[in-house]
């Protein structure tokens, strides 16, 4: 095989599973243009239709699904050793890709990364900042950060930051003239701030717990936000009631802006995990960033 031929079979197999070209070149680094070429010649060379194009999506014909069952494991060997031979430098190198949530890759991931980075020049790491959950072997990542709780149980899952959570907050403008509510309750009787789920587009019921009784509460307010940072910014505010990660706030909580009402109700939750299928974990680079990344406690 032409060097030529493989570098035709590795944009094929990005077109297909990006499913679209304008995203495939992207990724590869190439124009439209330049990509849309490639793909005609290798249809030509092996004089047969290989995608199907429409004005929404590109999609593998017969034969294009025929040789992607055949291509798409191939290459991951081929990755695999790359991955494994890049084991016999002195120094890792390679690139580690994770998929992650916002609030994860501010307070654990950078953190550690700008530490470990400039000690090693060869390493590279891409983060994909993503709300809702992504599976990591389709979309080839080598890795995700998510809670414990919403990790899959056939994955490998480091505990990459300590116990989490939720309290309920607000300013203390806002409780001059409304009192503090003493139970879940109470919440009926206050305006609260919602938070819209970015993914499935519903509005998030408060997950409170005391001792063996746990509730989901629906509350009311003047505010719907998608985004944590602007329900932070509306409770200081005085607009209402929030709840938020306690790590998020706790400047606020430090200097009296927001004030944490049923915290009696407000229990930790296992942290975030760092997870991977086993066949993941060959190379040098990934191994350094998953122990750079390990939880420890102090």
């Amino acid at each position: 095989m032409r060097r030529s031929e493989l570098v035709d079979l590795n944009a094929f197999m990005v077109v297909a599973e990006e499913q679209s070209f304008t995203r495939a070149a992207a990724r590869l680094g190439t124009s439209q243009s330049t990509l849309s070429h490639t793909i005609r010649r290798l249809e030509a060379s092996l004089n047969v239709r290989l995608l199907t194009r429409t004005t929404r999506r590109v999609s593998p014909t017969q034969a294009g699904e025929r040789l992607l069952s055949t291509l798409v494991p191939a290459l991951d060997t081929i990755a695999d050793e790359i991955a494994s031979i890049s084991e016999l430098s002195d120094k890792p190198a390679g690139t580690v890709r994770i998929t992650t949530s916002e609030h994860a890759a501010t307070t654990l991931l950078w953190p550690a990364l700008k530490k470990l980075l400039p000690q090693y020049p060869d390493l590279h790491v891409e983060l994909a900042i993503e709300t809702g959950l992504t599976d990591i072997v389709a979309e080839r990542f080598d890795a995700g950060v998510r809670l414990e709780e919403t990790v899959a149980r056939d994955m490998i899952a480091v505990p990459i930051g300590p116990p989490l959570r939720m309290v309920v907050a607000g300013a203390p403008s806002y409780f001059k003239s409304h009192p503090a509510p003493v139970t879940p309750h109470d919440l009926s009787q206050h305006s609260c701030i919602n938070f819209r789920l970015p993914t499935a587009g519903g509005i998030y019921a408060w997950e409170l717990e005391k001792g063996h009784r746990a509730l989901r509460v629906r509350v009311d307010g003047q505010l719907t936000f998608n985004s944590p940072q602007m329900i932070l910014q509306a409770a200081v505010d005085g607009f209402g009631l929030a709840y938020l990660m306690e790590d998020q706030i706790a400047a606020c909580l430090e200097d009296q802006r927001l004030v944490c009402v049923l915290e009696d109700w407000c229990p930790p939750f296992p942290g975030y995990r760092l997870y991977y299928p086993n066949r993941r974990q060959s190379s040098a680079a990934f191994r350094l960033v998953v122990d750079a990344l390990r939880y420890r406690e102090k």
